[in-house]
């Protein structure tokens, strides 16, 4: 039962678009709720540079994450889980865009 909740969550992961990981990624690094034992300010500052150079609505205006519902229903996902199902949900997503970004820059 755990595990089909992180293989759901992933999958989710797998269908959105790299701005919408990204905005998962930022939600998840601020997010008091979620039990990441990453050093979250760090990962906020590079998820954060990261949107800014591939989204100019994220860079030039306030943005409400609410009005991304894909992301916050992957939030409400991953407060449904315990702190391991989350650190493999966050692993998995952390390193699937810096795979993406690497493969763009190639």
């Amino acid at each position: 039962m755990k595990n089909e909740k992180v293989k759901y969550l992933i999958e989710m992961v797998n269908n959105m678009d790299i701005k919408d990981k990204v905005r998962l990624a930022i939600c998840m690094s601020q997010s008091k709720w979620s039990g990441l034992i990453y050093n979250t300010k760090e990962n906020y500052e590079k998820f954060d540079c990261i949107l800014k150079s591939i989204d100019e609505e994220y860079r030039t205006t306030l943005i409400n994450f609410s009005k991304y519902k894909l992301v916050m229903f992957a939030m409400a996902k991953l407060m449904e889980m315990e702190t391991t199902e989350q650190n493999k949900v966050a692993l998995y997503l952390f390193n699937n865009i810096n795979i993406k970004l690497s493969v763009k820059l190639l």
